[in-house]
């Protein structure tokens, strides 16, 4: 049965955001499209597409998924594409020196789809066809999704990642419940805006005392620092608690 491009749309659920990140052919953003739309996944954003956008070879290769192309957002950085999310799965084939939890497919799909069923927003983010992920676009998720492939033959294009993890969302659509009762449901998780002005507060303050030292170590420092705060897990809540609690030590700091 074929089903029309407005259908098809309306079919995808709640479900992860995909994000891009530095795509280059329009082709490859079509086919992770229609690949996401096959298994309901609609929600499209990329960070500073090569070609730009909208691009006519993206619609044509999406081939039905205009839903998904349509939707498309495009935002210049990848903090202001995860501003409002609360939960963040990076995919890359390379083991990083970040301490991060690594999942298999099936594993991120089941943590997405808990998280994705009591509300937040979460996203899955692809890196670009020539480099994939950055280390410091790999330092703002929470979790490595890690797809196995052969490990003499490690590289999979665009549509590809995109199918797989799309596929293992679908296959673990109503598998996951979230406990009754359970405390955490409850609250709010914080979204990526807000752990990042905590982190611009934090930062601000440990630069007055003298913390980063020394200054060759200082990217370092602040990425494993930024990466401790992701890997948290806040709530709204707990990042204004330590927003006081950062603004009375500084105060202290101050003699105030």
């Amino acid at each position: 049965m074929r089903i029309s491009r407005s259908r098809a749309g309306e079919l995808a659920g709640p479900s992860p955001i995909f994000v891009l990140v530095q795509p280059q052919m329009g082709e490859n953003i079509g086919a992770a499209a229609r690949a996401m739309l096959n298994f309901g996944v609609s929600g499209l954003r990329l960070v500073a597409p090569r070609d730009g956008w909208p691009n006519p070879k993206a619609a044509a290769m999406a081939s039905g998924a205009s839903a998904v192309i349509d939707g498309a957002q495009v935002f210049e950085t990848l903090d202001a594409a995860l501003a409002d999310c609360a939960y963040v799965v990076a995919t890359t084939a390379r083991r990083r020196e970040l301490s991060l939890p690594v999942l298999a497919p099936a594993e991120a799909a089941a943590s997405l789809h808990e998280r994705v069923g009591r509300g937040e927003r979460c996203a899955v983010l692809f890196g670009g066809e020539r480099n994939g992920l950055s280390t410091d676009d790999v330092a703002r998720a929470d979790a490595i999704l890690s797809i196995p492939v052969n490990p003499a033959f490690a590289s999979i294009n665009l549509a590809q990642a995109a199918l797989i993890v799309a596929y293992e969302w679908s296959r673990g659509a109503g598998a996951v419940e979230t406990p009754a009762g359970d405390p955490l449901a409850e609250e709010a998780s914080a979204s990526r805006d807000d752990v990042a002005h905590l982190y611009d507060h934090l930062e601000a303050a440990l630069d007055r005392a003298g913390y980063f030292f020394p200054p060759e170590m200082r990217e370092t420092m602040t990425r494993n620092l930024r990466v401790a705060l992701t890997r948290a897990g806040f709530t709204e809540n707990e990042v204004r608690t330590l927003r006081g609690v950062v603004k009375a030590l500084d105060k202290k700091e101050d003699g105030a």
